[in-house]
């Protein structure tokens, strides 16, 4: 294992690694030597500093998303699962292929390249692929060690994927707020969606009933004059909608409250349809609803396994098209979740140039295999999950209804936590003290 850099934060023990894995994984086996165009793959192994000689087990943390880095930690506490992971494992940080320091993909390289090629590249970024990616790490790098994987949200699909592809790589599973519905697809999951995004505008107009008439006066101003974002973006009331994709997370709710309530400019700041909107508000709408390069564009082809039925053509503009309340003349404005609209790839300048890759994709009907439903029944691998009864992204009912058909899962339904519960200091070790308590950890820990 050749190391790029060794360094400390407070409280942690740091080391940079880089290895080849092939683009295309296609005739391809993990641990082998390959031919080919290749990508780095880039991961970070994390220790508490007074234990970097122990012969600790290894948990990699499979990253929320699609399209995310892992985290970069300022101390143990900073993000909220490592304090706990750090005191019992040696945590391997890969950042997924396409983002971080793992040859990094965004517009300017999908820009080169013609409508299919730019589909075919973005395609071999899914979870096949990407799983591929970390059984090629821990078989050449970690000697075909067995490791305890923990994922977050995407990251629990990954790891449904794992334990459909290689489920001996794995010696236990964690997942938070991650388990997808298998089957299933993107359309049903709108369905589903788009119920819990009027539940969760509900609950905030309830608690700010003064931002309903805030953001309506908003929705006429930018439906009625032709305004621009500070980087050129123009600012739509459908763009205005998506700081909801949020409202799933805590405490997002205070955020968009009090990024509305800096909006208008005259006086006092209050609601005046005559008022020029401040530059500040423009620019943080900007920065609230900008995102990693590939997040947007390979949303909805995360549901996307194996051979279709049909397309998935837009599945989240297909739903909403059916619910009027998220019309943008409806009152009181609804905004809206974590959701692909046709509409971004044409108004966004970071998204413009992927418009005819994900257009193509749209269209197509054959993806990887990510879940095999037979492996995940006789599956031996104990798997803890944290499901979020109110989860706005990955639906509780659709969750336990697959975890009900995994064999050795348990589940640990609460409503004390949104989606991104793991980022504090209970989730993951509530997690921990279960299955150990259950002697699911025996011949790890």
């Amino acid at each position: 294992m050749t190391t790029l850099n060794d360094y400390y934060v407070p409280g942690l023990h740091i080391s940079e690694h880089s290895i080849q894995v092939p683009l295309d994984w296609n005739g391809k086996t993990p641990g082998q030597g390959f031919a080919g165009e290749s990508l780095h793959l880039f991961y970070r192994i994390v220790e508490d500093p007074a234990r970097i000689h122990d012969e600790l087990p290894l948990l990699v943390f499979l990253q929320g998303g699609p399209g995310g880095s892992c985290p970069r930690p300022l101390n143990p506490t900073s993000d909220g699962w490592i304090a706990e992971a750090v005191k019992h494992f040696r945590i391997v940080l890969p950042d997924q292929r396409g983002t971080g320091r793992s040859n990094h993909v965004d517009g300017r390289l999908i820009g080169q390249m013609d409508a299919t090629q730019g589909a075919d590249y973005l395609q071999r970024f899914l979870a096949d692929s990407i799983v591929r990616d970390f059984e090629h790490l821990r078989r050449t790098e970690f000697a075909g060690q067995q490791w305890t994987t923990l994922g977050q949200s995407y990251g629990g699909f990954l790891t449904l994927t794992y334990l459909s592809l290689f489920p001996s790589g794995i010696a236990a599973s964690f997942t938070t707020g991650g388990i997808p519905h298998v089957p299933g697809n993107a359309h049903e999951l709108y369905e589903h969606t788009f119920r819990k995004m009027l539940m969760k505008n509900a609950r905030y107009y309830e608690r700010y009933p003064q931002d309903r008439e805030r953001a309506a006066a908003l929705a006429d101003k930018l439906a009625s004059e032709s305004l621009m974002l500070p980087n050129g973006d123009p600012f739509t009331v459908k763009r205005l909608q998506t700081l909801g994709s949020s409202f799933g997370m805590k405490p997002s709710f205070e955020r968009v409250h009090w990024l509305l309530d800096e909006a208008f400019a005259n006086g006092d700041g209050s609601v005046d349809a005559d008022s020029p909107l401040t530059e500040q508000f423009l620019f943080d709408v900007m920065t609230a609803t900008d995102s990693h390069p590939l997040y947007w564009p390979l949303q909805e082809f995360i549901y996307a396994n194996g051979e279709l039925d049909e397309p998935i053509h837009w599945a989240a503009q297909q739903v909403r098209d059916t619910m009027p309340e998220f019309n943008t003349d409806a009152r009181p404005l609804m905004f809206t979740g974590e959701c692909t609209f046709p509409w971004m790839f044409e108004q966004e300048r970071q998204l413009r140039p992927f418009r005819g890759a994900v257009e193509e994709l749209m269209a197509r009907t054959r993806f990887g295999v990510i879940y095999n439903a037979e492996q995940l029944e006789r599956n031996e691998v104990p798997l803890q999950a944290a499901v979020y009864y109110d989860d706005m992204y990955v639906p509780s009912e659709l969750s336990l209804d697959t975890l009900s058909r995994v064999g050795r899962s348990h589940a640990w339904v609460t409503n004390e936590f949104e989606h991104d519960g793991v980022h504090g200091d209970k989730v993951f070790r509530y997690l921990l003290e279960q299955a150990r308590d259950r002697g699911d950890l025996a011949h790890i820990l």
